[in-house]
Protein backbone atom coordinates (compact mmCIF):
# COMPACT_ATOMS: atom_id res chain seq x y z
CA UNK A 1 0.00 0.00 0.00
CA UNK A 2 1.27 3.76 -0.91
CA UNK A 3 1.22 6.24 1.72
CA UNK A 4 -0.88 8.95 -0.88
CA UNK A 5 0.29 11.81 1.85
CA UNK A 6 2.70 11.29 4.28
CA UNK A 7 1.32 14.01 6.65
CA UNK A 8 -1.88 12.19 7.11
CA UNK A 9 -0.09 8.67 7.54
CA UNK A 10 -0.99 7.34 11.69
CA UNK A 11 2.50 5.71 11.29
CA UNK A 12 4.16 8.88 10.20
CA UNK A 13 2.74 11.05 13.10
CA UNK A 14 3.85 8.37 15.32
CA UNK A 15 7.26 8.47 14.52
CA UNK A 16 7.25 12.73 14.17
CA UNK A 17 6.67 12.67 17.83
CA UNK A 18 8.67 9.83 19.14
CA UNK A 19 10.38 8.54 16.25
CA UNK A 20 13.92 9.69 17.83
CA UNK A 21 15.96 7.74 19.81
CA UNK A 22 16.20 9.48 22.99
CA UNK A 23 12.38 10.40 23.06
CA UNK A 24 11.87 6.38 23.12
CA UNK A 25 13.93 6.09 25.55
CA UNK A 26 12.94 8.60 27.84
CA UNK A 27 9.33 7.31 27.11
CA UNK A 28 10.64 3.82 28.07
CA UNK A 29 12.11 4.66 31.85
CA UNK A 30 8.77 6.74 32.24
CA UNK A 31 6.61 3.77 31.97
CA UNK A 32 7.83 2.35 35.52
CA UNK A 33 6.35 5.40 36.96
CA UNK A 34 7.10 9.70 37.57
CA UNK A 35 11.10 10.41 37.26
CA UNK A 36 13.08 13.82 38.02
CA UNK A 37 15.70 15.10 35.64
CA UNK A 38 18.67 13.83 37.03
CA UNK A 39 17.19 10.15 37.39
CA UNK A 40 16.09 10.13 33.99
CA UNK A 41 19.67 11.47 33.15
CA UNK A 42 21.26 8.29 34.73
CA UNK A 43 19.49 6.26 33.29
CA UNK A 44 20.07 7.57 29.66
CA UNK A 45 23.40 6.79 29.60
CA UNK A 46 24.75 9.66 26.68
CA UNK A 47 22.31 11.94 26.66
CA UNK A 48 23.10 15.59 27.13
CA UNK A 49 21.50 17.76 29.53
CA UNK A 50 20.28 19.95 26.45
CA UNK A 51 18.93 17.02 24.73
CA UNK A 52 16.82 15.75 27.63
CA UNK A 53 15.49 18.80 28.20
CA UNK A 54 14.75 19.79 24.39
CA UNK A 55 13.12 16.12 24.02
CA UNK A 56 11.30 16.66 27.55
CA UNK A 57 9.72 19.72 26.23
CA UNK A 58 8.87 18.37 23.12
CA UNK A 59 6.76 15.52 24.71
CA UNK A 60 5.30 18.09 26.71
CA UNK A 61 4.28 20.16 24.12
CA UNK A 62 2.75 16.88 22.31
CA UNK A 63 0.81 16.12 25.62
CA UNK A 64 2.54 12.41 26.06
CA UNK A 65 3.99 13.78 29.71
CA UNK A 66 3.42 16.53 32.07
CA UNK A 67 5.86 18.10 34.38
CA UNK A 68 5.28 18.96 37.79
CA UNK A 69 7.77 22.22 39.54
CA UNK A 70 8.02 21.71 43.29
CA UNK A 71 8.66 25.04 44.48
CA UNK A 72 10.83 23.47 47.63
CA UNK A 73 13.93 24.22 48.72
CA UNK A 74 16.11 22.69 46.90
CA UNK A 75 13.79 23.24 43.61
CA UNK A 76 12.89 20.29 41.93
CA UNK A 77 11.02 19.01 38.90
CA UNK A 78 9.39 15.37 38.17
CA UNK A 79 8.19 13.97 35.17
CA UNK A 80 5.14 12.04 34.38
CA UNK A 81 3.16 10.43 31.41
CA UNK A 82 0.48 11.52 30.67
CA UNK A 83 -3.13 9.53 29.91
CA UNK A 84 -1.94 9.71 26.31
CA UNK A 85 1.58 8.89 26.92
CA UNK A 86 0.64 5.73 29.10
CA UNK A 87 -1.36 4.98 25.78
CA UNK A 88 2.17 3.91 23.97
CA UNK A 89 2.63 1.22 26.14
CA UNK A 90 1.42 -1.12 24.49
CA UNK A 91 2.97 -0.16 21.65
CA UNK A 92 6.76 -0.34 23.15
CA UNK A 93 5.24 -3.74 24.54
CA UNK A 94 4.74 -5.19 20.91
CA UNK A 95 7.98 -3.29 19.61
CA UNK A 96 10.16 -4.90 22.50
CA UNK A 97 8.39 -8.51 21.94
CA UNK A 98 9.17 -8.30 18.42
CA UNK A 99 13.19 -7.53 19.01
CA UNK A 100 13.22 -10.32 21.16
CA UNK A 101 11.69 -12.83 19.08
CA UNK A 102 13.83 -10.98 16.15
CA UNK A 103 17.21 -11.39 18.31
Amino acid sequence: MAVENHKTCGVSKTLKIIGNKWSMYILHSLFSGTKRFGQLQGELNGISPKTLSLRLKELEKEGILKKKIYTEIPLHVEYTLTTKGESLKEIFEKISEWGEQSA
